[in-house]
């Protein structure tokens, strides 16, 4: 397989988090998008982008945080720009985003 580039949404916490982490482990690069950033959480629960692409690193990936409201289709289309213009081809996306 080319290079595992992966793009996990609503990744920043819970199983969203979980899948990013052990794909991490893995060896994949993993795109992690939120809308949870530092000094901006959406929720009353710990997590943003930033600590969950640390977290994939730290386990032997990439990762590479973005925030992105999933809503806003213009916002994940540019994700998906950014995505292929830095890493190439996306092999694997896990659509987790809740908007619960």
């Amino acid at each position: 397989m080319a290079a595992k580039i992966a793009w996990v949404t609503g990744a920043s916490r819970g199983v969203g988090k979980g899948i990013a982490v052990a794909l991490g482990a893995a060896g994949w690069t993993v795109w992690v998008t939120a809308r949870s950033t530092t000094g901006a959480s959406t929720s009353h629960l710990p997590g943003t982008v930033e600590q969950a692409a640390a977290a994939v690193t730290a386990a032997g990936g990439n990762g590479i945080p973005v925030v992105c409201d999933h809503r806003d289709d213009e916002r994940v289309r540019a994700v998906l720009e950014r995505i292929a213009a830095e890493s190439g081809s996306l092999r694997l996306l896990v659509n987790n985003v809740w908007a619960g």
